[in-house]
């Protein structure tokens, strides 16, 4: 079977991993998770993590393998990724790398060393006015998403590394330096199409409104409180993601549930922000407006006539 790969991106609540099953029921295919958050076990509610049905009807990849205290890097990460699509393609079936954490799609399509990636002053330039903004610790939640293993080893509150990191980030992905790299190095390591699902703006931020109250109505701050309970703390990567960083501090005392769940709501459409302008900037990924093609259905119906 020749390697071909099919990726499903972009920002969270667009319908990625509906779109990715129904994709899979029609292709005969397995899904590869490609989401920072979606590893850790015991964090099901807070990730969004496809629900137990979507589960049975697919084969999903690289959920629930680490705990939420273990270590694991974006090289780990891209090692069972690699694993995980040989084992796919040697059984016959169609791999879909579903998930809107940039660097780990980045971590899998392509081959990249993270570390030498040049400086970039513009970006930086907007980081520290981004920091001023909305403070140090702002970015450093944006990298626990981007780069979990970063934001591990830095201080929330060392900003100049928190950057550096950042920079290093965006820089691996298709950014400026990130094309450039690519370019030179002709690091595309299988014969992959992405498609990009979007939404209107009014839209997505409805989406994301009613996913965090469906999550809170799911046991979120059940899920949290656990996870504290059990001895997991506030200053761990998995533990800063969206979610539990804001109903963490609702659980210690420090906020009001009401002024939880609002933070939650903003932090997730600055979150969502953020991935579409990572995810812009490559030329590559292919966009479907899920409203105009009438939903996932149509999305996906789409994305496969594309594909065959």
């Amino acid at each position: 079977m020749d390697k071909r790969l099919l990726a499903i991106v972009g920002p969270t609540a667009t319908g990625k991993s509906e779109v990715g099953v129904l994709l899979a029921e029609s292709l005969d295919g397995e899904i590869v998770s490609a989401d920072s958050m979606q590893v850790y076990r015991g964090m099901d509610v807070g990730t969004a993590k496809p629900t137990a049905e979507q589960r049975r009807r697919v084969a999903h990849h690289l959920i629930d393998i680490i705990a939420p205290d273990e270590p694991f890097s974006v090289a780990d990460y891209q090692a069972r990724a690699e694993a995980t699509l040989a084992e796919i393609w040697q059984r016959g079936r169609q791999p879909i790398l579903v998930g809107g954490s940039g660097l780990y799609v980045r971590a899998v399509l392509e081959e990249m060393d993270f570390a030498q990636v040049p400086p970039d002053p513009e970006l930086r330039n907007r980081l520290v006015e981004e920091a001023r903004s909305k403070g140090t610790r702002a970015l450093h939640e944006w990298l626990a998403q981007a780069d979990p293993e970063a934001a591990a080893r830095i201080h929330p509150n060392d900003q100049k590394r928190i950057i550096r990191a950042l920079e290093v980030a965006e820089g691996s992905g298709p950014g400026d330096a990130g094309r450039k790299k690519v370019d030179r190095q002709g690091a595309a390591r299988y014969n992959t199409r992405q498609f990009g699902l979007t939404l209107g703006r009014d839209e997505l931020y409805q989406r994301i409104e009613a996913r965090v109250d469906r999550m809170m109505a799911e046991g979120l701050v059940d899920e949290v409180r656990a996870l504290l309970e059990r001895g997991y703390s506030e200053d761990l990567v998995s533990m800063k993601g969206l979610g539990y960083a804001q109903i963490a501090l609702h659980i210690r005392g420090k906020t009001s549930l009401e002024e939880a769940v609002r933070r939650l709501k903003r932090d997730t459409r600055r979150f969502a922000k953020r991935q579409l302008t990572w995810f812009r900037a490559d030329p590559r990924i292919e966009w479907i407006d899920v409203q105009e093609t009438g939903g996932p259905s149509g999305a996906a119906g789409e994305i496969e006539r594309r594909w065959r």
